[in-house]
């Protein structure tokens, strides 16, 4: 049975993220005179890096109609979210990953390794290679040196670039890697597996995702529901 309607908590879900994000990267890139003595500057990146990882579960959640049930709202924050994290596509991210459900952990699940290689590096760097196009890396350039112009290097490279890479990783680890690894048993028809039941953890984590059979079996549900499946 699928759940009750989002009645736009989806919207403002995704506005949240949004806004945390958008928000506090000004303030680290504006006005934060970070002091690397100190635990604070590492502890707000790795803040940023969760609100990344946000951003790219909100547009996962837009793939999925959840966003919104008007469409075209649900794709255009989709959009937005996607391109904030390091100008990936929405269209493009849209079809793979589909795919991936469709075909998940076989040779033609874009997210899955290639059958050879089924180690951590891996398994990433293909990973990547399906994902990140040329256009991505140009982009991601070009922002950086007009940013730079503005706010100190230090800072947009700890606060806006690292983040970004550290938050490709966070998502890989334990929405891909962790979930797909390994054999699975042969009436496991999603071919995934989950986190133990921990809420905080998984939220911290990856908003959920840890609870990956979950979402493969109802793909339906929104980050902030799939907590509710876990029993």
């Amino acid at each position: 049975m699928r759940p009750a309607p989002l009645e736009g908590r989806g919207v403002v879900a995704a506005g949240l993220v949004l806004v945390c994000w958008g928000g506090l990267l000004t303030f680290l890139l504006a006005f934060f005179q970070p002091d690397w003595r100190t635990p604070w500057p590492y502890l707000l990146a790795l803040l940023q890096t969760h609100l990344y990882t946000g951003l790219f579960i909100t547009a996962h959640d837009a793939m999925h109609g959840v966003v919104s049930s008007n469409k075209r709202l649900n794709n255009t924050i989709g959009t937005l979210a996607a391109g904030l994290f390091a100008f990936n596509w929405f269209p493009g991210m849209l079809a793979k990953h589909h795919a991936h459900h469709r075909h998940v952990a076989t040779e033609h699940d874009p997210d899955f390794h290639n059958g050879r290689h089924p180690g951590f590096l891996p398994w990433f760097v293909r990973f990547a290679w399906n994902y990140v196009t040329v256009w991505q890396v140009l982009l991601m350039a070009a922002t950086y040196n007009v940013l730079k112009l503005f706010f100190p290097q230090a800072n947009v490279i700890a606060f806006w670039m690292l983040p970004a890479v550290l938050g490709t990783f966070q998502l890989f680890y334990f929405g891909t890697y962790l979930p797909h690894r390994g054999e699975h048993e042969a009436d496991n028809a999603h071919k995934s597996r989950s986190q133990f039941r921990h809420h905080a953890w998984a939220f911290i984590s990856c908003y959920f995702f840890g609870y990956h059979y979950e979402h493969h079996d109802q793909p339906y549900l929104p980050w902030w529901r799939l907590w509710k499946a876990k029993g």
